[in-house]
């Protein structure tokens, strides 16, 4: 079996994990656990944890660490070194906002797969040059959403799509009943209200809700 083809069948089983990948910026330790303690208790346990600022890294050791049956995903990955370094740091998966050749011929040999960023048909067929077929759409809402994915579907169907960016509770659903979609990515999960209180048990609740939409 190729790499790309081993790629391909971890990111359909992360991403059959749940129909909701939060996308989280985390800043220390004590709300990186209370978080995504209560993301995965809530049955969402793929997690984005972006590089979006400087305790990015150590979040994803953190919590690879303390919550074995998490998911780790490394999110706001634009280089091969930061590739790297989250490889080290104990993610599952890499998710970038877009795709430089650089960035899409290092994941196709690393090991673990890459989630590319597109925002087009040409990006998408410059992934599918190195043997991509699942992607990112960023930002799915801006750039065209589910109008977009119905467009794509009729030359690129064998592709398959995580919209995140503007994707709301309320849209969710919408994007979830598209053939070429897998799941979505969310930053609703975990409002700043309820980061800032500590209220641990309401991102829980949030998160129990998002873990059902696939069955709407």
């Amino acid at each position: 079996m190729s790499r790309m083809l081993q790629h391909t069948q971890r990111i359909d089983s992360i991403c059959a994990a749940a129909p909701v990948i939060p996308v989280l910026k985390l800043d220390n330790a004590e709300q990186a656990l209370g978080v995504c303690t209560a993301l995965v208790n809530g049955g969402l346990k793929v997690l984005e944890i972006t590089l979006r600022n400087d305790y990015g890294l150590q979040a994803i050791k953190q919590i690879s660490e303390a919550l074995p049956d998490a998911i780790v995903g490394a999110g706001t990955v634009t280089t091969p070194e930061q590739y790297e370094a989250c490889i080290d740091a104990g993610a599952d998966f890499i998710v970038s906002p877009g795709a430089t050749p650089r960035l899409l011929a290092y994941g196709a040999q690393a090991s673990i797969p890459l989630l590319p960023g597109v925002a087009s048909v040409s990006d998408a067929m410059a992934g599918m040059e190195l043997g991509y077929e699942r992607f990112k759409l960023f930002p799915a809402v801006v750039v065209g959403g589910v109008d977009l994915l119905k467009a794509f579907y009729g030359p690129l169907a064998n592709l398959k799509f995580c919209p995140t960016g503007g994707v709301k509770p309320g849209t969710a659903a919408e994007f979830l009943q598209l053939p070429n979609v897998m799941c979505v990515g969310g930053t609703w999960l975990t409002p700043n209200d309820l980061v800032a209180k500590q209220d641990w048990a309401g991102i829980e609740n949030l998160a129990k809700e998002a873990s059902h939409l696939n069955l709407l």
